[in-house]
């Protein structure tokens, strides 16, 4: 995803306590603490007196990035524009592009696309951001509109988001308005925290819900069952200095008030949980997290109440979960609507619905279109079901979108599903035959520096004669990939897959897909899914990070948010079983030199002992600790930037041979 609605700040590591405290010395240092309010002010100040080119393109790229971040992507667009035109590079014109496409200038976009294909060498890389701008500029030019779509009256100049039906005519809805707890200023936004808010449709007044619901963290994302009993919201909080992470809270409100909220029992430490969806009778919750046991990016889960127990999640399937990201479930009956950046859409976020057939699985997801969905961000469906409808209308209900021409950053829309007329008679149907296809890419790297891993990842391109083998029960299928790097075959219903790819001089990778869960649909009987493998090629004695490896100060355990990496490595490993690795642990400069020593050696021993425990052989592994000896970041120590230092904390494994 390109761009960010304040309510998805929601769901991402929101800034430690040191982002209010620290005095801003410069553009910079304010972008890097994340107060992009403040940053972008003071960059443009710097703009305007730099005189050197190269500089101009950096200080432009973060007033991009910054406005990017404040959910101002069209005038974040001119900014990556200029730092391309001043010689910044590719990340400007992959930002410049995605701003385009968010700005619904889709012809623009899909050149622009097409000529940063061409700049890192691999026209692969962005070929479904072309394909989605073509069928989305097919949806605007669509005569037929399912949906009627006008902005809510109740929207500020501030953010309001997540609009869900509450009680006897009134609404409960996220925002960061000036009536929000607390006096701290929220500098990622310039505005308040968000808290949630009761709004009287019949009057318009908005009050923040009371303690202990409302406090100074941000609160968002409500859900309630059909008796307004029982309550699931998002609260992100955490101890002063330390990284704040989003949970979900429950409460029910007993005789005239809500308990104090409690965190469901199955979060895990170091994942963002948000976006709660309950069922009418309380028993069923969705949500969504960035579990790394899950598809990629944020994914929605599924939880039921039983036995006076929440039930450990389950994933829902690849019908409605992507190696991108989906968000803001919304039950309606057997209707599940949610928000998606991967699925095919408009830009940002798109609004998709999916229902369950009698078998439990879900159909083929569809994409609500335009004027639901724009090239911004656009989610948080709600349907109401109390309002009173006009002759035409089917429902009633609310979402939220970033779009140009609203009053705020998020604001909240109406929207009334309208009778469209009849369609054209259509000739008499054919048997249908249903067909579920896969098709596989696999890749490699294209790095900055050629054949340099230490350097930056441009993208990727297809890989020719890689041998690809795919196993599903007991039966197995083979390919051998050509210049498009390319294979497909056909899925069977209910069947787990699990697809491998090699070649000499390249790691063997692995992939898994599963149809389990997977409906049918006599409006798209042929449906065709996507994977990628990224080989990585072998580089004997060069060091690479591990990344998301990290230990509590002065301590050396492994903590349960590196485990995902370390298992990813360890089946790696298993995959490729002739190669030997050393696990090094480096530190900053902070500290003696001899305590940075040792325990350095305990945090690369106790990486290794994990991949041990996983039935690694000890002969391969060799655990080293080089202290704060090898810097990737050569600064000065008492002049260093946390970027710096965190640059040169590190866990790194080097294949020997």
């Amino acid at each position: 995803m390109r761009h960010f609605s304040t309510a998805l700040l929601s769901l991402v590591l929101l800034a430690t306590a040191c982002t209010y405290t620290q005095k801003v010395k410069d553009g910079r240092f304010a972008y890097e603490r994340k107060q992009y309010a403040v940053a972008v002010d003071l960059l443009q100040q710097e703009y305007k007196k730099e005189k050197s080119r190269v500089e101009k393109g950096k200080i432009a790229f973060l007033i991009g990035e910054s406005l990017r971040n404040m959910n101002r992507p069209l005038s974040a667009s001119d900014w990556y524009k200029t730092a391309y035109d001043n010689g910044y590079g590719v990340d400007a014109l992959r930002e410049y592009a995605y701003s385009l496409k968010a700005a619904e200038q889709y012809e623009e976009a899909m050149k622009t696309f097409k000529e940063l294909g061409i700049e890192i060498g691999s026209p692969y890389e962005y070929r479904r951001e072309i394909a989605a701008c073509k069928v989305a500029l097919g949806w605007l030019n669509e005569k037929r509109k399912a949906f009627a779509v006008s902005e809510a009256g109740f929207n500020t100049r501030w953010s309001e988001y997540a609009a869900v039906p509450f009680r006897n005519e009134e609404l409960v809805f996220s925002s960061d308005r000036q009536a929000a707890t607390g006096d701290e200023t929220y500098n990622w936004t310039g505005n308040d925290f968000s808290d949630l808010f009761v709004l009287s449709l019949p009057s318009g007044n908005a009050e923040p819900m009371p303690a202990p619901i409302s406090t100074e963290a941000n609160e968002g994302a409500a859900s309630f069952d059909a008796d307004f009993k029982k309550m699931v919201f998002t609260r992100c909080s955490g101890e002063k200095g330390l990284d704040q992470y989003c949970r979900l809270m429950y409460c029910e409100f007993t005789g005239d008030h809500w308990t104090i909220p409690e965190p469901l029992p199955f979060q895990q430490e170091g994942i963002n949980y948000g976006h709660p969806a309950l069922s009418a009778d309380g028993n069923t919750l969705y949500f969504s997290c960035n579990s790394k046991d899950g598809w990629g990016g944020y994914d929605i889960w599924v939880s039921s109440y039983e036995n006076n127990a929440w039930s450990e999640p389950k994933l829902l399937g690849r019908t409605i979960n992507s190696i991108g990201n989906e968000k803001f479930p919304w039950l309606d009956g057997d209707t599940l609507y949610f928000a998606s950046d991967w699925h095919p859409g408009m830009g940002g976020l798109d609004i998709f619905k999916t229902w369950r057939m009698a078998n439990g699985a879900w159909v083929p997801v569809q994409n609500l279109k335009p004027p639901i969905n724009s090239g911004s961000d656009d989610f948080a469906l709600t349907i109401d079901r109390r309002a009173s409808l006009p002759e035409g209308t089917i429902y009633r209900g609310y979402f939220s979108s970033n779009r140009p021409g609203g009053s705020g950053s998020d604001d909240i829309y109406e929207f009334e599903r309208v009778k469209l007329p009849p369609a054209p008679v259509e000739p008499e149907p054919v048997a249908v035959e249903y067909k579920m296809i896969l098709n596989g890419y696999v890749l490699e790297k294209i790095f900055a520096e050629e054949d340099n891993p230490d350097s930056k990842v441009l993208g990727r391109r297809p890989l020719s004669g890689a041998e690809v083998k795919v196993y599903f029960g007991k039966k197995t299928k083979s390919f051998t990939t050509g210049d498009d790097g390319f294979f497909s075959f056909e899925l069977e219903e209910n069947q787990e897959y699990v697809i491998q790819a090699s070649k000499e001089g390249y790691l063997k990778g692995e992939t898994l897909f599963s149809t389990v869960g997977i409906g049918k649909d006599p409006n798209n009987p042929v449906q065709t899914f996507e994977v990628e493998l990224v080989l990585d090629k072998i580089y004997i004695n060069r060091e690479i990070v591990l990344e998301d490896i990290y230990y509590d100060f002065d301590k050396w355990d492994i903590r349960p948010d590196a485990r995902p990496t370390l298992d990813k490595l360890a089946r790696n490993l298993e995959l490729n079983p002739n190669i030997r690795i050393m696990l090094a642990s480096h530190t900053d400069c902070r500290g003696t030199d001899r305590y940075n020593q040792e325990l350095s050696q305990k945090r690369a021993q106790a990486a290794v002992d994990y991949l041990i425990s996983k039935g690694i052989d000890p002969g391969r592994l060799i655990a080293r600790g080089f202290g704060e000896s090898q810097p990737k970041a050569n600064c000065v120590c008492a002049r260093c930037t946390e970027e710096e230092h965190q640059l040169n904390r590190r866990t790194t494994f080097t294949i020997l041979e």
